[in-house]
């Protein structure tokens, strides 16, 4: 039984959990930014291979306390690197803290890459290079105020890079936060779904693949996963997981998705990426002013990442089009439910409706809510 820890965007802690539990997880504790859980290999294979919510997959290979830099080096120097990972590999180290005593986090990332080097060296005479751009191996250090804990990263590129997108937007949201935001709006596939400002398409691929049950790990090329590059890989073990998944991917077909935006721009690239994506036809993208535009269906989900402070300059141009947006969700959307991820507390006041939910969530370092709104027939407000 492994030690590992997956991440995820915050405030998705215990989708992930979930997550992790499908895959056959054991003793999962949710902290901010992740979940701690042990299991066998083949739990790290599946939640790298499915699961929508985790950022990375991280296997535990040394914890202990500290005081000093010279202590870290003892505990990174006392893992068997040779018995993990060739040589051969390149290598980056990547240090997190909180509250961490130590002044300079760059020093302790070299105390680190020299004690991995240094272990290569008394063993093999040779050691590792490295690579600050794409390494074969990533090494994860964690520092608290006392304790520290080392990791081997058993997904290489972070896995909301799902392999599917070449087209891509300004402000793009990353595809494990809106697979997030989907479950979070409890969207189950066959529920009626629109994204009215869909940018690069990003909820309408999670919501296509999540309808064809298509694994999100199945997009990637042979040898993307860190643990392909690890001394234990199983490859045999690998081969009948990715084949488990392709079965169970359903057969591709109309689907009631329906995405639009103002730009033509970002029309095209996200049928692009769908199309890309291997899901040209499933879903129906057009141009279209969310202010003006009707629903695809009597009732249903709509979600939207719209423009906030962050992205759009003038707080004017805000107070002027959020009113607008609230006059046309309660004229055209009744029988909906709508949820917009947003970093502007102003939001619910401005749009003139009242949020039944409220649910913090980080869009990158970007404190942010996912707002529902439930819009019903009339008014919400009672007659005085």
């Amino acid at each position: 039984m492994e030690q590992f820890f997956a991440t995820c965007p915050r405030g998705l802690e215990a989708l992930l959990a979930e997550d992790l539990a499908a895959a056959g997880a054991v003793s999962a504790r949710a902290v901010p930014g992740g979940v701690a859980f042990a299991g066998a290999w083949e739990v790290c294979y599946r939640a790298n291979l499915e699961s929508r919510i985790a950022t990375r997959v991280l296997w535990r290979v040394a914890h202990g306390a500290y005081a000093s830099e010279d202590d870290v080096y003892r505990l990174a120097f006392g893992a068997d690197w040779p018995k993990l990972f060739d040589v051969a590999s390149t290598l980056r180290v990547y240090v997190t803290a909180q509250r961490s005593p130590l002044k300079s986090l760059e020093f302790v990332t070299l105390r680190v890459k020299d004690a991995v080097c240094d272990r290569f060296r008394d063993a093999a005479g040779r050691r590792p290079s490295v690579d600050t751009r794409s390494p074969d191996v990533r090494v994860h250090l964690f520092l608290t105020d006392r304790e520290a804990t080392i990791y081997l990263d058993t997904s290489g590129e972070p896995l909301y890079l799902r392999g599917h997108k070449i087209a891509k937007v300004e402000a793009p949201l990353k595809e494990n936060l809106a697979a997030g935001i989907l479950r979070l709006a409890g969207w189950k596939p066959g529920v009626p779904l629109l994204d009215p400002m869909c940018g690069s398409g990003t909820f309408l691929i999670e919501a296509a693949q999540m309808s064809l049950a298509d694994a999100p790990g199945l997009g990637r090329d042979p040898g993307e996963f860190g643990f392909e590059r690890l001394a234990n890989f199983d490859a045999a073990l690998w081969r009948r997981l990715r084949a488990e998944a392709a079965q169970r991917r359903l057969e591709a077909k109309q689907l009631p998705l329906w995405g639009s935006d103002s730009a033509a721009d970002a029309v095209a690239r996200a049928r692009q990426n769908l199309a890309y994506a291997g899901l040209d036809g499933l879903v129906t993208v057009e141009r279209a002013d969310l202010l003006e535009r009707e629903p695809p269906a009597p009732e249903g989900i709509l979600v939207a990442n719209p423009p906030y402070g962050e992205r759009l300059g003038s707080s004017e141009a805000l107070a002027a089009f959020y009113p607008k947006l609230g006059d046309a969700l309660k004229k055209r959307f009744p029988g909906w439910r709508c949820y917009f991820l947003s970093a502007d507390a102003q939001l619910p006041k401005l749009i003139g409706l009242k949020p039944s939910k409220k649910t913090p969530l980080f869009n990158g370092p970007l404190e942010c809510r996912l707002y529902e709104f439930v819009v019903v027939v009339g008014s919400h407000r009672r007659p005085r």
